[in-house]
């Protein structure tokens, strides 16, 4: 079916050949620019096609290229118009279609991870499990004439992201041009989209009366820490309950009245930890609506894990071009860091076929995302010259189960021992400083002679 090169790609680096067939399958150009049609409400294709861009902007974003310039002056023959006419779309393009590119991404991905039975155990039987979190952009560089005088950090935009961990897959994301608002300003929109059996995660800037109480009639369900401002009545005291890994809970009823006059009955858990958190932080308050067969433990137990998605923007910041400083223009950064968030998505196919293969528990604990990126980063580009476009196209009308079929295959010839992560030794507290002002620089090389000439000493 395939060609010599092909296979000799598929033998030394398959992780590669299931990222482009992925992307092929879902991605390619055709069905990107129909998509693009459908999609955007004001911008329009004239010559500079949406999948040209996309194309340029995704090699920028898996590290294949330092910066939109460099990708387009590899393919400038292919784009066909200026690198002016490259970035005014970047800067024009519609925050709705960076949102709607990053929802058709986990709509089309999803399919092929159930069909190679690569999700994970679910969190909890029978909820859908939703882990929401804001994101703000890096500040971008004072690029634009109106920038130039400004003395502060120029940010962006910001947007909230939804994660489900069972699929591993980023599902919707809601950005916002201005990096000034507040993450609350856009809980309407994430409010549109709550349906039963939903069970959203997030944190204390998710916890306002309105959001709480109209998520619980829509029938979805919440994990949420509590905010020191949010109104409600004590309906009975605390209990306790047993300790958890992190210290001790107890719990209560209380509820929470909306502006119509309903009130909403919650439990209010209540954790005393034995380790400050990173804020400094040693209580904390959890509200769920959760049924009470769920015990509070399991609902502290939740909690901790929303920690997954802030993993999840650790990676995109470290393995991905997520934040292109450059891009001043809020569309453009906006549509970077979705691509960033589809970047994810093919990866977390890739991390499918792995667990479907090898495991769930090899791959959660053994394989290093860090070193799957950095393959794509080394070999991507060198297998684009090598396997020509047409010879991708076999993926591109491909069925879903037969496409799961070969990724699987793919799978079993990827050697986990060249993406084994690092074992890494607790780490130890830190000896503070002495308060002493510096005085001027060091020499790191003499601190080494002196230090060997010390340890040389009888």
């Amino acid at each position: 079916m395939l060609g010599d090169v092909f296979e000799r790609f598929v033998e030394k680096s398959p992780i590669s050949v299931m990222v482009r067939a992925t992307l092929e399958r879902v991605l390619g150009a055709d069905r990107l620019d129909l998509w693009y049609e459908r999609t955007a409400e004001k911008q329009y294709t004239r010559d500079l096609l949406f999948s040209t861009v996309y194309d340029l902007m995704s090699q920028v974003v898996f590290c294949v290229q330092p910066s939109v310039r460099a990708a387009y002056l590899a393919h400038e023959a292919d784009v066909g118009t200026s690198i002016v006419s490259v970035y005014n779309k970047l800067n024009g393009l519609e925050t709705r279609t960076s949102a709607e590119l990053v929802r058709y991404s986990a709509r089309e991905f999803a399919p092929l991870i159930t069909q190679m039975n690569g999700e994970r155990a679910p969190w909890l039987e029978g909820y859908r499990v939703k882990i929401v979190d804001g994101n703000c952009l890096e500040a971008s560089e004072h690029r634009l004439k109106v920038l130039r005088e400004a003395t502060g950090r120029a940010l962006p935009g910001k947007s909230l992201v939804v994660y489900e961990p069972a699929p591993g897959l980023v599902t919707d994301v809601f950005p916002c041009e201005d990096g000034h608002a507040q993450e609350r300003s856009l809980l309407g929109a994430v409010l549109a989209t709550v349906a039963a059996d939903d069970l959203w995660i997030a944190d204390r800037n998710f916890c306002t009366r309105a959001f709480l109480c109209e998520m619980d009639t829509r029938g979805g369900f919440f994990v949420i820490r509590q905010h020191q401002g949010l109104p409600f009545e004590i309906l009975s005291p605390l209990r306790s309950d047993e300790r958890t890994p992190t210290g001790h809970i107890a719990h209560q009823r209380v509820c929470v009245m909306d502006e119509h006059g309903t009130k909403h009955g919650l439990r209010r858990l209540r954790l005393k930890l034995d380790h400050a958190t990173r804020n400094g932080a040693t209580l904390l308050h959890i509200l769920t609506n959760l049924p009470r067969q769920i015990s509070a433990q399991r609902v502290a137990q939740l909690y901790r894990n929303r920690w997954t998605l802030e993993t999840a923007f650790q990676h995109l910041e470290a393995y991905f071009h997520s934040e292109i400083n450059t891009f001043g223009y809020p569309k453009a950064a906006l549509f970077g860091f979705s691509l960033a968030l589809v970047a994810y998505n093919v990866l977390a196919v890739v991390l499918a076929a792995l667990r479907s293969v090898h495991s769930e528990d090899t791959v959660e604990h053994e394989v290093s995302l860090y070193y799957i990126a950095n393959e794509l980063a080394t070999t991507y580009t060198g297998m684009m010259i090598a396997i020509p476009e047409p010879e991708w196209a076999i993926f591109y009308a491909m069925r879903t189960a037969d496409l799961a079929t070969i990724l699987r295959e793919l799978a079993q010839r990827v050697r986990l021992q060249a993406f084994r992560k690092s074992r890494k030794s607790p780490q130890q507290a830190r000896c503070k400083r002495p308060g002493t002002p510096r005085k001027g620089h060091v020499s790191t090389a003499k601190l080494l002679l002196n230090r060997k000439a010390q340890l040389a000493t009888p």
